[in-house]
């Protein structure tokens, strides 16, 4: 599966696609640009794969910095939040349903493509 081919198929920042499921888990590409709002997940990891671009994982102790190939994995119940100064593509694995912003009442939909 060319996960270029996937990301080329949209433009929209912040909407994760989900381009596989295993384990209960979705796996989703998503554009990103600008800042995303501070959230956490209570009952799940947040793990973070940089396909393209550079991403800053704010925490509320630190700032992660991540580059193509990186991957960061934010722990249950951890605030944070991303920043993509320019576009960014990314690989992103949560617990299927997970919303994205921590709180279903404002979490982008699930797309699947």
């Amino acid at each position: 599966m060319p996960l270029a081919e996937k990301l080329a198929t949209f433009s929209e920042h912040w909407q994760p696609r989900v381009v596989a499921q295993f384990n209960g888990h979705d796996v989703m590409v998503a554009k990103v640009q600008g800042e995303f709002v501070w959230h956490r997940h209570d009952e799940t990891d947040d793990f973070f794969l940089v396909l393209a671009g550079r991403l800053a994982i704010e925490l509320r102790d630190r700032t992660v910095e991540l580059g193509p190939g990186d991957l960061f994995v934010v722990p249950r119940g951890v605030e944070h939040r991303p920043v993509a100064r320019e576009e960014v593509h990314l690989l992103l694995i949560e617990a299927g349903g997970t919303p994205n912003t921590g709180d279903a009442a404002t979490a982008a939909p699930r797309r699947v493509i």
